[in-house]
C-alpha cells in the first residue's frame, strides 16, 4: 500500500513538471518580454524609479525561470540532466539561480519603498524617487548578490554516492548547505523581503488613500496610482504563493519527520507543489498588471498597435512596392 502511494505521488509530481512547468516557463517568458518591451517604450515609465525596479525585476524573473524551472522540467519530467554532463553547468546553475531570485525579490521591495516615499506628503521624501538613485541602488544589490553567491561556485560540484556509485551536483560543505537552507532560501529569500513589502506595502497604500489632497501634479499622481496598485497586488500575490514554501521548508528540516518512506514522499509532493506556486509568482507579474489596471491595458494596447504594428506597416508596404519592379 506504502509503495503503491509513493509510486502515485511521484508519478502525478512528474506529470505536474511537465504540463504545469511547460506553461508557467512559456507564460513567465513571454510576460516578462511584454513588460520589458511596454516599460521600455513609453516616456512616462522610462523616467519612473518604481517602474525601472520593475523592468529590472522582469529582467531577472525572466533568468530565474530559465535557469531553475527548464532544467527541473527537464531533470524531473523528461530524466535529462545537464548538471550531470556539465560541471561548469552544474556550478553556474545554481549560481545564477539565487542571483535571479535575490535580485528580482529586492526588485520588488525597492519598487514598494520607492512608491512609498513618491505618494509621501514630505516633498523632501519624494525628492529621493529618481533614475540616478535607482540606477545606483540596482547596481549596489546586484553587485552584492554577485559576491554572497560566490560560494555556490565553490561549493557546488559533481559528487559520487557511496551507496549508488552515481555522480550527482550537490553540495561538497555541510555548513555551506545549511546556511543556504535557513539564510538564502529562507531568511535572506523569503522571510525579510515579505517583511519588508508588507510593511511598506501598507504605508504606501495609507498614502494613495491621501494622494487628492497633496499639491502633486495629476500626471504623476495617477501614474502613483496605477504603479502602487500594481505593486500592492502583486505583493499580496506573492504572500500567498510564498509561504508555502517557507512552511514546506521548515517541515523538511524537523528531525524525524521524514523517516517515514510515504510522509517523506508526501513532504516532497508538497514541496513540488510550493516551488511551482513560487515559479508561478515569479511568471505573473505582467498578467496581475494587466488585470488590475485598466490603464496599463491601455498602454500595452497603444505600445502594440500605435507604436510597433504602425512603425512596421510602412516598411511593409515599401517592401510590397518594391518587389513588383524587382
Amino acid at each position: 500500500m506504502s509503495s503503491s502511494i509513493i509510486s502515485l505521488l511521484a508519478l502525478v509530481g512528474k506529470q505536474i513538471t511537465i504540463y504545469l512547468g511547460i506553461s508557467i516557463l512559456i507564460a513567465g517568458v513571454i510576460g516578462g518580454l511584454l513588460n520589458i518591451i511596454v516599460f521600455l517604450s513609453l516616456r512616462t515609465f522610462r523616467e519612473s524609479s518604481a517602474a525601472f525596479y520593475l523592468t529590472i525585476m522582469s529582467i531577472f524573473n525572466i533568468g530565474q525561470m530559465l535557469t531553475g524551472l527548464l532544467s527541473r522540467i527537464m531533470t524531473s519530467g523528461f530524466g535529462i540532466d545537464w548538471t550531470l554532463t556539465s560541471l561548469s553547468y552544474c556550478k553556474l546553475r545554481t549560481y545564477c539561480f539565487y542571483m535571479c531570485a535575490l535580485t528580482s525579490m529586492t526588485c520588488i521591495c525597492l519598487a514598494i519603498i520607492d512608491q512609498y516615499l513618491a505618494t509621501s506628503s514630505r516633498a523632501r521624501w519624494r525628492q529621493l524617487c529618481n533614475m540616478k538613485i535607482a540606477r545606483r541602488l540596482v547596481l549596489l544589490f546586484v553587485f552584492i548578490w554577485i559576491i554572497h553567491n560566490i560560494p555556490y561556485l565553490i561549493y557546488y560540484d559533481h559528487v559520487i554516492s557511496i551507496s549508488t556509485g552515481k555522480v550527482t551536483c550537490t553540495y561538497t560543505n555541510t555548513i555551506f548547505q545549511q546556511y543556504n537552507i535557513y539564510s538564502t532560501a529562507l531568511i535572506i529569500g523569503k522571510v525579510i523581503p515579505i517583511c519588508i513589502t508588507f510593511v511598506f506595502g501598507l504605508l504606501a497604500y495609507h498614502n494613495v488613500q491621501q494622494l487628492s489632497y497633496q499639491t502633486v501634479p495629476l500626471v504623476r499622481r495617477e501614474l502613483d496610482k496605477q504603479l502602487t496598485v500594481m505593486i500592492l497586488v502583486l505583493i499580496v500575490f506573492a504572500f500567498f504563493t510564498n509561504v508555502p514554501y517557507i512552511i514546506v521548508s521548515i517541515l523538511l528540516v524537523i528531525p524525524g519527520l521524514t523517516q517515514d518512506p510515504v510522509v517523506a514522499a508526501q513532504i516532497q509532493f508538497a514541496n513540488l507543489v510550493a516551488m511551482f506556486l513560487v515559479y508561478i509568482y515569479f511568471a505573473s507579474p505582467f498578467y496581475i498588471y494587466v488585470c488590475v489596471s485598466n490603464r496599463f491595458r491601455r498602454q500595452l494596447i497603444y505600445v502594440s498597435f500605435e507604436i510597433y504594428h504602425n512603425r512596421w506597416q510602412p516598411r511593409r508596404m515599401v517592401i510590397n512596392q518594391i518587389m513588383p519592379e524587382t
